[in-house]
């Protein structure tokens, strides 16, 4: 199963596998926290060495999603370089392939904290993006949300994946670039910010989801 349907504040939307968010009525990709750059920021600031094709695997799976899908939107919710020089370091080639699937699409940048957003690229870089009943953030702060920052983490049976927190009132959702690490669900703020009813929706080869592990 490629992904999880869920009705959030009126909108049917889809977990999908990958750990990108599908609004098929909208034709609406959403992706969290894809972090380009990371190595390369971790390698110059003599951090531990990171394989040095970070991008191109997240470039490579967001590719994957988008020509399945054929979004006209794409929303990137925040924290999309890992640093503010980020872009500048950009190579040639993965600078080419991320302006190819940017070609004919509406695309928006969110601000994340890692960075005030790309600003060369092309795109739209606003703070929030309100469309019909739903908004979009970098950090949650309001009812109806959805939003990324945390890398989502749940364990079950002893493995650790990256998920989606989905209730009533916010879709969290998990990191989408490579080495990005993640938060266990079971810990502050993401045990404090989701309700009882909670689901965790997990990533992988496929979509499953189970109650939010507490």
């Amino acid at each position: 199963m490629s992904g999880y349907g869920f009705t959030f504040h009126g909108e049917r939307l889809e977990a999908r596998a990958s750990g990108v968010l599908w609004w098929a009525t909208e034709r609406t990709l959403i992706v969290g926290d894809l972090h380009f750059g990371k190595a390369q920021r971790m390698a110059l600031r003599g951090g531990g060495l990171l394989p040095p094709y970070e991008m191109r695997e997240t470039l490579a799976r967001l590719d994957a999603e988008i020509s399945l899908l054929d979004p006209a939107v794409v929303i990137a919710l925040g924290d999309s370089f890992d640093d503010p020089e980020a872009e500048a370091r950009l190579l040639e080639a993965d600078a080419a392939w991320l302006a190819r699937l940017m070609a004919g699409r509406v695309w928006l940048w969110i601000a994340g904290n890692h960075d005030p957003g790309p600003v060369a690229l092309g795109g739209s870089l606003v703070s929030r993006w309100q469309h019909r009943a739903l908004s979009f953030r970098h950090i949650a702060q309001e009812r109806g949300e959805i939003s990324g920052h945390f890398h989502p983490k749940a364990r079950v049976a002893g493995v650790a994946r990256p998920c989606f927190l989905v209730d009533a009132d916010r879709v969290i959702l998990p990191a989408f670039g490579a080495f990005t690490g993640g938060l266990d669900c079971r810990q502050p703020p993401l045990s404090d910010l989701m309700g009882a009813d909670a689901l965790a929706v997990l990533t992988g080869t496929r979509a499953r989801a189970v109650p939010m592990p507490r």
